[in-house]
């Protein structure tokens, strides 16, 4: 008579493999057969291929952060010229954004502030790699706030004839971006292409 032993669910442990040592007769250094880790050749390439790519990617990393200092630069002015629409509009009073070309400055204040000033104007800074120009200021009497060119919107949200028709936004490298008076007068939008 036989005998069957049951298995009771338990599993006898694989076998392992032991790594062979081997032993460098010339340094007294023990290497495993199974040696894991990278050789100083594949290091190098691995390297090179890293310089390659970075290489290539620079030069368009480098024009798209120039594009977004334009882009976001631009965009800040056109909702700042939203902002004086809408608080001429709202307020019934004519608002003005004036333009500092030489210290690179804009900014948003009632035309005619009360004593106490205009609690709601504002006053920005151009991007440190960026310069603000008025274009065609050589109008016969130009819209001026302290001195400065400025875009005027009357109460119903035009913009004043006097106003500058164009501002351009000019980065380091030369690359330009413009703010352009639309043809009804009620506002500007933003334009890649230079100006006709």
């Amino acid at each position: 008579m036989k005998l069957r032993v049951a298995n009771c669910g338990l599993r006898t442990p694989p076998k392992r493999v032991k790594a062979r040592s081997v032993v460098d007769s010339s340094s007294g250094i023990h290497h495993s057969k199974f040696s894991s880790g990278f050789t100083l050749i594949e290091l190098i390439l691995i390297l090179a291929l890293l310089v390659i790519i970075t290489s290539l990617a620079a030069p368009r990393m480098s024009g798209f952060i120039r594009g977004r200092a334009l882009d976001s630069e631009s965009r800040r002015l056109f909702a700042l010229m939203h902002a004086a629409q809408s608080r001429a509009v709202s307020e019934g009073l004519p608002m003005v954004v004036w333009l500092d070309q030489k210290q690179d400055a804009y900014g948003l204040s009632e035309e005619t502030p009360s004593k106490n000033g205009d609690p709601k104007a504002e006053n920005l800074t151009v991007d440190s790699t960026l310069q603000i120009s008025v274009l065609n200021v050589g109008m016969s009497s130009p819209t001026m706030f302290n001195n400065l060119p400025a875009i005027r919107f009357l109460a119903d949200g035009s913009v004043d004839e006097s106003s500058p028709q164009t501002v351009q936004l000019t980065d380091s490298a030369g690359f330009m971006r413009w703010l352009l008076l639309n043809k009804t007068r009620t506002g500007y939008e933003i334009s890649d292409s230079k100006p006709n």
